[in-house]
């Protein structure tokens, strides 16, 4: 699943391209892609029809693009802005082209504009992905993610709850990093990256840290995926791309994640991959040494 910098690229490439239009149209193909909208697909085309796209926006790995909602039953007032979620899934691709170009392959959807080209495609090989109404918060927030926390580019991140929380947990700190609900958008190879960064093992529990320390995990974390940012995000997956198809390439700057035998760049020690719930995790034996196992208290 693409992490915080490829999706805030998808994001960027949205705000430029699509915000600010009104939608003429909208198809979906199949009923997965609208699988998280009860009422289905017909009604989900109908409803967008019409609406103009006021934002888009994001939290963590969630992506949803603000509409106006139209009119109501009278025609009198605007209807409140209601927020279409976009899950990108394992391979979900939101790309921007002329209607005249070829379809994809595995095309779910389609959005036509009032002011023509370009149109908005959703492409998904492996169609995990899909579209969902959903009311917004007094924050603009989906409900349906509001559990999700904020992220560590939002204005409403509290970097020292979050700190005092993992401080609290004797759970490994690289799961706690994982918890969306703990801070969202960090995923497997950005965790990977700041542990590096930090040299810390990502089994160490989070008590065994101090607040220092946490606090400058989460410091390394923002750090590279604002570093992945400037490159469009990693691809180690073909099927992540911006909104032109075209991949990013942050992957040729990792330390740590997807690096396997290769010298660590601090201490030149042959980087490790280990299992870490149930995906795998990279690390330097030297630089980040495993936490020493508890022994059971004896009787």
């Amino acid at each position: 699943m693409p992490e915080l910098p490829e999706v805030e690229v998808v994001r960027r490439g949205l705000a430029d391209h699509v915000v600010g239009r009104r939608i003429t149209t909208a198809a979906f193909t199949g009923t997965r892609v609208a699988r998280r909208h009860v009422p289905g697909p017909a009604d989900l085309a109908d409803r967008i029809a019409g609406s103009t796209v006021v934002e888009a926006r994001r939290r963590g790995k969630y992506l949803w693009l603000v509409l106006d909602g139209g009119r109501d039953e009278t025609d009198r007032e605007p209807a409140p802005p209601i927020g279409l979620i976009a899950h990108l899934g394992m391979s979900g691709q939101l790309l921007v082209e002329a209607a005249d170009a070829p379809d994809e392959k595995h095309l779910h959807a389609r959005f036509s504009f009032t002011d023509g080209d370009p149109e908005l495609r959703f492409v998904d090989q492996r169609t995990f992905g899909g579209f969902a109404l959903d009311d917004l918060d007094d924050d603009g927030v989906p409900h349906q993610i509001r559990h999700i926390a904020p992220d560590p580019f939002e204005a409403a991140y509290d970097q020292a709850s979050v700190v005092r929380r993992i401080k609290a947990s004797d759970s490994a700190v690289k799961r706690m990093l994982l918890h969306q609900g703990v801070v969202s958008g960090i995923g497997n190879i950005y965790a990977d990256e700041a542990l590096w960064r930090a040299q810390v093992h990502g089994e160490r529990p989070g008590s065994s840290l101090t607040k220092p320390a946490i606090s400058r995990i989460l410091d390394h974390a923002r750090d590279v995926m604002a570093a992945a940012l400037l490159q469009g995000g990693t691809s180690f997956d073909a099927l992540y791309v911006n909104v032109n198809g075209a991949s990013g390439y942050f992957d040729r700057s990792l330390h740590a994640y997807g690096q396997e035998g290769e010298p660590c760049d601090r201490c030149g020690t042959p980087i490790r991959r280990e299992q870490f719930m149930n995906r795998s995790s990279f690390s330097c034996p030297r630089c980040q040494p495993r936490p020493r196992r508890r022994r059971p208290p004896t009787a």
